[in-house]
């Protein structure tokens, strides 16, 4: 049976749904917020899918993560004066978010240390796949960001195939994986026809098969990161 490959949350997403003071439906398309907004929220995602990127200062956007269900966003605006948000969350797929109050999280970590502690483990898993996404974009180049953010996808939609395939049940256009990458669509698009001819992937409306997952390590010089820091989400 096909088996999909999830990482794990450590925060305790039921302690942090008490504190929201109201949920609305998010609509394919809408910000939930953009770069430079005042930070006054964050976000649970009940379900959809929401995009988090930042523009590049030579106008291009990076994708940097795709938050599910029971994942936040604008968590790093707490404890901060005068907090604007420093990326733009873009719904993918609408669905249900609970909002939460900044003030009333801050206040609640400091009245409850076990919620203070899960959500200082979560924040440093957070870093560190932040991090290592920026090495990966930083050092390998083009294609081997590319090839990375693949890896990354296999481990957050992943579905193994009974021929050992993994199918990346994510949708995406090229335009879109570009985005992950930093880099074109041309430059996605010459890569992907170069994995596809050598096998190493194959493509059916508009989802990814990867057959080859050990190759694409390879080229990268993977460290055989655990899933939860090795990831998309």
């Amino acid at each position: 049976m096909p088996q999909t490959v999830k990482a794990t949350h450590s925060i305790e997403i039921k302690e942090l749904l008490k504190l929201a003071y109201r949920t609305f439906q998010s609509k394919k398309g809408e910000f939930l917020f953009q770069e430079g907004m005042p930070a006054k929220e964050l976000y649970i995602i009940k379900s959809g899918r929401i995009q988090i990127s930042k523009i590049t200062t030579d106008g291009r956007e990076l994708a940097l993560r795709i938050c599910g269900e029971n994942d936040l966003c604008g968590e790093l605006t707490l404890f901060t004066d005068s907090p604007t948000y420093l990326l733009s969350a873009l719904v993918l797929e609408e669905g249900e978010i609970a909002v939460v109050s900044s003030d009333t999280l801050e206040n609640e970590l400091f009245r409850n240390s076990d919620l203070a502690f899960e959500y200082m483990k979560w924040m440093s898993d957070h870093f560190r796949r932040t991090q290592t996404k920026f090495r990966d974009l930083v050092l390998n180049g083009k294609k081997g960001a590319l090839y990375s953010t693949l890896i990354r996808m296999t481990n957050s939609y992943g579905i193994k195939n009974t021929d050992g395939s993994i199918l990346i049940d994510l949708p995406l256009t090229n335009q879109e994986l570009a985005k992950f990458c930093a880099t074109s669509r041309e430059s996605t698009n010459r890569i992907l026809n170069e994995l596809k001819k050598d096998h190493i992937i194959s493509i059916k409306k508009g989802k990814i098969t990867v057959h080859n997952l050990h190759f694409l390590k390879t080229e990268i010089g993977c460290e055989q990161c655990p899933a939860v820091y090795c990831n998309i989400e």
